[in-house]
């Protein structure tokens, strides 16, 4: 966890020199927004790279998905404190809203866990979560309308909320055998089924290519932003250096520049603040798109050449000789000469 979070610094550190020159060159116009927009990584585009690729449990996947997570969940704080558009409250009173929100995600999430603890209510529970009732899948949804409409009623961002559901049902969900083992699988299939390929489609209709492709300098945007998200999230992973090694390090940088649901997001955001233009808000959309085609396709082709992280066998113990006495020795020789007779 201090590993991934020294990266998430070193990264954001990076971002804000990366926005600082973009805005000395015209490209954009908050080198803060930037930043913020610079320093995501979309977790649920490179959980499925390290899953299927078998090293969604070494040591890489496992730092891979904790830099993931504190980025997408710094970024989403960073972004309803500096930049929210329904709030046109100061910093201060954000940061007061910010913790009116997380005191109510605690209050929620002790609530839920000491329901779960009630015998009757678990009973109940396990009886109808496998029936057409579906009532933990049912209860998750809940949680995620509630939160987002929570966050969006505080002058929040609704991203925020649909974090924070996420979280709170990684922090409660911990029985992953006992009690109801295909939960989480059925989350997986409703949001990488359903839920991820929606998004993708709906923010393909709303790019503006017209905006893209209004000049050649708007185009020539699209590497230098694509280069800003690699250098923003790439470079941090050379931290994990004395625990990966380089080769592994690299791969890893290499997945966590990949970033699309949150650019999308924040640049909506940026263009009713009049934080970014329409060009630099598509050709950061098109940055985005390109990492999440070139960099989980990249890393995966890196990882299949190496094998994943294994334990190093134990050695087996050197089987011992037995100790013959004199005795036995003389035994040996007379049982052979029987044996010869």
């Amino acid at each position: 966890m201090k590993l991934t979070a020294l990266g998430f610094a070193v990264s954001f550190a990076i971002a804000i020199l990366i926005g600082v020159g973009l805005h000395a060159g015209g490209f954009v116009k908050s080198p803060l927004f930037v930043a913020i927009v610079l320093v995501a990584t979309s977790l649920g585009v490179v959980f499925p790279v390290l899953k299927d690729s078998g090293n969604i449990d070494s040591r890489l996947g496992e730092l891979v998905i904790a830099a993931a997570s504190i980025a997408d969940f710094g970024s989403i704080i960073l972004l309803s404190l500096f930049f929210s558009g329904k709030s046109s409250t100061s910093t201060a009173g954000r940061l007061i809203l910010l913790g009116i929100f997380g005191l109510a995600v605690v209050l929620v999430g002790v609530a839920v866990a000491s329901a779960e603890r009630s015998m009757s209510l678990s009973r109940v529970l396990r009886r109808l979560q496998d029936t057409t009732a579906q009532i933990r899948v049912r209860a998750a949804f809940l949680l995620l309308i509630g939160f987002t409409a929570l966050a969006e009623s505080v002058g929040l961002e609704t991203i925020l909320g649909a974090f924070a559901a996420g979280a709170l049902l990684s922090l409660l969900d911990r029985d992953e055998t006992t009690t109801h083992p295909q939960f989480r699988l059925k989350l997986e299939a409703v949001g990488f089924g359903v839920f991820i390929p929606i998004f993708f489609v709906t923010s393909g209709l709303t790019f503006d290519l017209n905006a893209l492709f209004a000049s050649g300098s708007t185009i020539a945007r699209v590497p230098l932003f694509l280069l800003a998200i690699l250098l923003a999230r790439g470079l941090p992973a050379l931290v994990y250096v004395r625990m990966l090694g380089l080769s592994r390090s690299l791969i890893a940088g290499i997945l966590q520049a990949t970033s699309l649901p949150f650019i999308v997001a924040a640049t909506q955001i940026g263009l009713q603040l009049g934080l970014v233009s329409r060009a630099s808000a598509a050709g950061l959309v098109a940055a985005g798109l390109l990492s999440v085609v070139i960099s989980p396709a990249l890393g995966l082709g890196l990882l299949r050449r190496q094998r994943p992280d294994t334990a190093t066998p134990r050695a087996l113990p050197t089987p011992m000789m037995p100790v013959l006495t004199a005795e036995d020795r003389a035994l040996c020789r007379a049982s052979d000469v029987e044996s010869a007779a």
